[in-house]
């Protein structure tokens, strides 16, 4: 199979599917005015950093094991004297998806880990920023089929951002709707 044909499944569906049904519901005049999916951030906090190094550096190796792609650690930008922290100290670990690994990423996301999730009933419709992009907070790392559950010493958390080009929550959250994203409760058509 030659990766230059290569079409993510949700890529497929947002073109054949999403864009039809959003430039209907929102009347554009172009279907270039229809939102897309930039990128997907995820970003972990290592609680704990300041006194094992090595933390930051587990964090990175299994958010590049979640995404497939390599990640960076992030470093403190000052000094918090209470924190015993200093300026440039590793703290965390970030990657940003584009393309195909992007949807990859949200189709895995979507299909298998987030149903791994305890108890789970949907995403939350209110963490949206103003500007159409949605963050979610994933309490575990678990639920992704790439960490191996044995290996894990420190179960933590991470946020995951989804960037769009829409310019309000209702067309970002329309376009995630359709994109498969889970909220809890789906708002009342107007």
């Amino acid at each position: 199979m030659s990766t230059t044909n290569y079409k993510p499944r949700l890529q497929q569906k947002y073109r054949a599917e999403v864009v039809p049904t959003l430039h209907k519901k929102f009347s554009y005049k172009s279907t270039m005015q229809v939102p897309r999916l930039e990128k997907i951030c995820l970003n972990r906090g290592v609680n704990g950093a300041v006194a094992d190094k090595k933390l930051v550096d587990i964090a990175v190796e299994e958010l590049s094991m979640i995404t497939g792609q390599k990640a960076v650690p992030t470093y403190s930008k000052k000094d918090i004297s209470n924190f015993k922290l200093r300026k440039n100290m590793p703290i965390g670990a970030r990657v940003t998806l584009r393309g195909a690994q992007m949807y990859e990423f949200l189709d895995r996301l979507i299909s298998v880990a987030l149903p791994r999730v305890r108890d789970f009933k949907g995403v939350s419709d209110k963490a949206f920023d103003g500007r159409g992009n949605y963050t979610l907070g994933v309490q575990e790392q678990i639920i992704f089929p790439e960490i191996d559950i044995d290996k894990v010493n420190k179960i933590t958390g991470m946020d995951i951002t989804f960037v769009t080009t829409a310019a309000n929550n209702e067309e970002a959250f329309e376009l995630l709707k359709e994109l498969g994203i889970p909220f809890k409760n789906i708002r009342k058509e107007n």
